[in-house]
Protein backbone atom coordinates (compact mmCIF):
# COMPACT_ATOMS: atom_id res chain seq x y z
CA UNK A 1 0.00 0.00 0.00
CA UNK A 2 1.26 3.46 -0.85
CA UNK A 3 -0.25 5.00 2.28
CA UNK A 4 -2.26 7.67 0.47
CA UNK A 5 -5.04 9.21 2.58
CA UNK A 6 -8.24 9.43 0.54
CA UNK A 7 -10.20 11.06 3.36
CA UNK A 8 -12.06 14.15 2.16
CA UNK A 9 -10.87 17.13 4.21
CA UNK A 10 -13.49 18.86 6.33
CA UNK A 11 -14.51 22.40 5.53
CA UNK A 12 -14.01 25.28 7.92
CA UNK A 13 -14.89 25.61 10.77
CA UNK A 14 -15.07 21.86 11.44
CA UNK A 15 -11.41 21.40 10.45
CA UNK A 16 -10.34 24.02 13.03
CA UNK A 17 -11.96 22.42 16.06
CA UNK A 18 -9.89 20.89 18.84
CA UNK A 19 -10.70 17.65 20.67
CA UNK A 20 -13.91 18.13 22.65
CA UNK A 21 -14.71 21.47 21.00
CA UNK A 22 -18.24 21.83 19.67
CA UNK A 23 -19.95 24.50 17.57
CA UNK A 24 -22.67 26.40 19.44
CA UNK A 25 -23.73 28.66 16.57
CA UNK A 26 -22.38 29.86 13.23
CA UNK A 27 -23.60 32.74 11.09
CA UNK A 28 -22.76 35.35 8.46
CA UNK A 29 -23.29 39.10 8.66
CA UNK A 30 -26.83 40.48 8.41
CA UNK A 31 -28.54 40.34 5.02
CA UNK A 32 -28.97 44.13 5.01
CA UNK A 33 -25.46 44.34 3.58
CA UNK A 34 -26.86 42.87 0.34
CA UNK A 35 -29.49 45.58 -0.16
CA UNK A 36 -27.14 48.11 -1.78
CA UNK A 37 -25.47 45.53 -4.11
CA UNK A 38 -28.94 44.39 -5.23
CA UNK A 39 -29.84 48.00 -5.96
CA UNK A 40 -26.67 48.42 -8.02
CA UNK A 41 -27.47 45.18 -9.87
CA UNK A 42 -30.94 46.42 -10.84
CA UNK A 43 -29.47 49.72 -12.05
CA UNK A 44 -26.73 47.97 -14.06
CA UNK A 45 -29.23 45.65 -15.73
CA UNK A 46 -31.47 48.59 -16.64
CA UNK A 47 -28.53 50.43 -18.24
CA UNK A 48 -27.38 47.34 -20.17
CA UNK A 49 -30.90 46.64 -21.45
CA UNK A 50 -31.20 50.26 -22.60
CA UNK A 51 -27.81 50.14 -24.39
CA UNK A 52 -28.43 46.74 -26.00
CA UNK A 53 -31.69 48.02 -27.46
CA UNK A 54 -29.69 49.94 -30.09
CA UNK A 55 -28.93 48.08 -33.33
CA UNK A 56 -25.81 50.02 -34.20
CA UNK A 57 -23.03 49.99 -31.66
CA UNK A 58 -20.80 53.01 -31.27
CA UNK A 59 -17.62 53.61 -29.31
CA UNK A 60 -19.64 55.42 -26.69
CA UNK A 61 -21.90 52.40 -26.21
CA UNK A 62 -18.89 50.12 -25.80
CA UNK A 63 -17.47 52.52 -23.20
CA UNK A 64 -20.78 52.47 -21.32
CA UNK A 65 -20.83 48.65 -21.30
CA UNK A 66 -17.23 48.46 -20.04
CA UNK A 67 -17.94 51.02 -17.31
CA UNK A 68 -21.13 49.20 -16.25
CA UNK A 69 -19.38 45.81 -16.11
CA UNK A 70 -16.45 47.27 -14.15
CA UNK A 71 -18.82 49.01 -11.77
CA UNK A 72 -20.79 45.79 -11.32
CA UNK A 73 -17.63 43.94 -10.30
CA UNK A 74 -16.69 46.62 -7.78
CA UNK A 75 -20.09 47.54 -6.35
CA UNK A 76 -21.90 44.18 -6.68
CA UNK A 77 -19.54 41.20 -6.87
CA UNK A 78 -17.01 42.44 -4.31
CA UNK A 79 -19.48 43.08 -1.42
CA UNK A 80 -21.42 39.87 -2.17
CA UNK A 81 -18.21 37.79 -2.10
CA UNK A 82 -17.19 39.55 1.12
CA UNK A 83 -20.58 38.68 2.68
CA UNK A 84 -20.33 35.06 1.56
CA UNK A 85 -16.77 34.61 2.86
CA UNK A 86 -17.20 36.27 6.27
CA UNK A 87 -18.20 33.83 8.99
CA UNK A 88 -18.57 34.08 12.76
CA UNK A 89 -18.48 30.89 14.82
CA UNK A 90 -19.08 30.47 18.55
CA UNK A 91 -17.88 27.21 20.07
CA UNK A 92 -17.81 26.01 23.65
CA UNK A 93 -14.17 27.20 23.82
CA UNK A 94 -13.76 30.32 21.67
CA UNK A 95 -15.24 32.93 19.38
CA UNK A 96 -13.85 32.68 15.84
CA UNK A 97 -13.90 34.99 12.82
CA UNK A 98 -12.81 34.20 9.27
CA UNK A 99 -12.78 36.62 6.34
CA UNK A 100 -11.61 36.43 2.74
CA UNK A 101 -11.74 34.15 -0.28
CA UNK A 102 -8.09 33.96 -1.38
CA UNK A 103 -6.27 36.19 1.10
CA UNK A 104 -7.80 35.20 4.42
CA UNK A 105 -7.73 36.69 7.90
CA UNK A 106 -9.19 35.60 11.19
CA UNK A 107 -9.43 36.19 14.91
CA UNK A 108 -9.81 33.60 17.67
CA UNK A 109 -10.83 34.79 21.14
CA UNK A 110 -10.79 32.21 23.96
CA UNK A 111 -13.99 32.53 25.99
CA UNK A 112 -12.14 32.69 29.29
CA UNK A 113 -10.38 35.88 28.13
CA UNK A 114 -13.58 37.76 27.32
CA UNK A 115 -14.13 40.44 29.95
CA UNK A 116 -17.02 42.45 28.56
CA UNK A 117 -19.57 42.36 25.72
CA UNK A 118 -21.54 45.38 24.48
CA UNK A 119 -23.99 45.63 21.60
CA UNK A 120 -25.38 48.68 19.81
CA UNK A 121 -28.34 49.17 17.47
CA UNK A 122 -29.87 52.15 15.75
CA UNK A 123 -33.65 52.39 15.57
CA UNK A 124 -33.58 51.19 11.95
CA UNK A 125 -31.29 48.28 12.86
CA UNK A 126 -33.66 47.22 15.65
CA UNK A 127 -36.45 46.94 13.08
CA UNK A 128 -34.24 44.81 10.83
CA UNK A 129 -32.75 42.78 13.68
CA UNK A 130 -29.17 43.89 13.02
CA UNK A 131 -26.44 45.67 14.96
CA UNK A 132 -22.84 45.72 16.15
CA UNK A 133 -21.12 43.79 18.93
CA UNK A 134 -18.01 44.97 20.79
CA UNK A 135 -16.11 42.21 22.58
CA UNK A 136 -13.45 43.25 25.08
CA UNK A 137 -10.87 40.67 26.01
CA UNK A 138 -7.69 40.36 28.03
CA UNK A 139 -4.51 39.99 26.03
CA UNK A 140 -3.32 41.39 22.72
CA UNK A 141 -6.73 41.60 21.05
CA UNK A 142 -8.09 44.25 23.41
CA UNK A 143 -11.31 45.03 21.57
CA UNK A 144 -12.90 43.21 18.63
CA UNK A 145 -15.86 44.69 16.77
CA UNK A 146 -18.35 42.44 15.02
CA UNK A 147 -20.24 44.75 12.67
CA UNK A 148 -23.65 44.16 11.12
CA UNK A 149 -24.46 40.86 12.79
CA UNK A 150 -28.01 39.46 13.13
CA UNK A 151 -29.74 39.91 16.52
CA UNK A 152 -26.70 41.20 18.47
CA UNK A 153 -28.67 41.31 21.74
CA UNK A 154 -29.55 37.62 21.53
CA UNK A 155 -26.00 36.69 20.55
CA UNK A 156 -24.62 38.77 23.43
CA UNK A 157 -26.77 36.81 25.90
CA UNK A 158 -25.73 33.51 24.33
CA UNK A 159 -22.06 34.50 24.45
CA UNK A 160 -22.33 35.32 28.17
CA UNK A 161 -24.02 31.99 28.83
CA UNK A 162 -21.44 29.93 26.94
CA UNK A 163 -18.59 31.87 28.56
CA UNK A 164 -20.01 31.14 32.01
CA UNK A 165 -20.31 27.44 31.17
CA UNK A 166 -16.71 27.51 29.97
CA UNK A 167 -15.61 29.12 33.25
CA UNK A 168 -17.44 26.47 35.27
CA UNK A 169 -15.84 23.70 33.22
CA UNK A 170 -12.35 25.18 33.72
CA UNK A 171 -13.00 25.49 37.46
CA UNK A 172 -13.79 21.78 37.65
CA UNK A 173 -17.53 22.27 38.05
CA UNK A 174 -17.29 25.20 40.46
CA UNK A 175 -18.58 28.51 39.16
CA UNK A 176 -16.00 31.26 39.00
CA UNK A 177 -16.71 34.44 40.99
CA UNK A 178 -18.46 37.05 38.92
CA UNK A 179 -17.02 40.53 38.49
CA UNK A 180 -20.03 42.02 40.26
CA UNK A 181 -19.60 39.80 43.32
CA UNK A 182 -15.87 40.57 43.50
CA UNK A 183 -16.59 44.29 43.35
CA UNK A 184 -19.15 43.97 46.17
CA UNK A 185 -16.61 42.14 48.32
CA UNK A 186 -14.07 44.87 47.66
CA UNK A 187 -16.51 47.62 48.66
CA UNK A 188 -17.53 45.65 51.75
CA UNK A 189 -13.91 45.41 52.80
CA UNK A 190 -13.47 49.16 52.31
CA UNK A 191 -16.52 49.87 54.50
CA UNK A 192 -15.13 47.62 57.24
CA UNK A 193 -11.72 49.27 57.02
CA UNK A 194 -13.28 52.74 57.28
CA UNK A 195 -15.19 51.71 60.39
CA UNK A 196 -18.65 51.87 58.81
CA UNK A 197 -19.22 48.17 59.53
CA UNK A 198 -18.37 46.34 62.73
CA UNK A 199 -16.42 43.10 62.68
CA UNK A 200 -19.60 41.08 63.18
CA UNK A 201 -21.49 42.95 60.45
CA UNK A 202 -18.59 42.58 58.07
CA UNK A 203 -18.25 38.83 58.63
CA UNK A 204 -22.02 38.33 58.30
CA UNK A 205 -22.29 40.23 55.00
CA UNK A 206 -19.08 38.72 53.69
CA UNK A 207 -20.31 35.18 54.38
CA UNK A 208 -23.58 36.00 52.62
CA UNK A 209 -21.78 37.32 49.50
CA UNK A 210 -19.41 34.36 49.38
CA UNK A 211 -22.39 32.04 49.60
CA UNK A 212 -23.95 33.72 46.57
CA UNK A 213 -20.86 33.23 44.39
Amino acid sequence: MCGIDYTIPMAWPEDSLTDGEEIVTSFRQHWKLLVIPIGWFILAMAILIFVLAFDWWTVAEWVIVVVVVGGAIWFIVRPVVSWLTTRYVLTNERLMTRKGLIAKSGVDIPLERITNVNFSQTMFERILGAGDLLVESAGLQGQSRFANIPKPDDFSSLLYKVREERSVAMQGGRAAPTADAIEKLRRLKDLHRDGVLTDAEYEEKRAKLVGEI
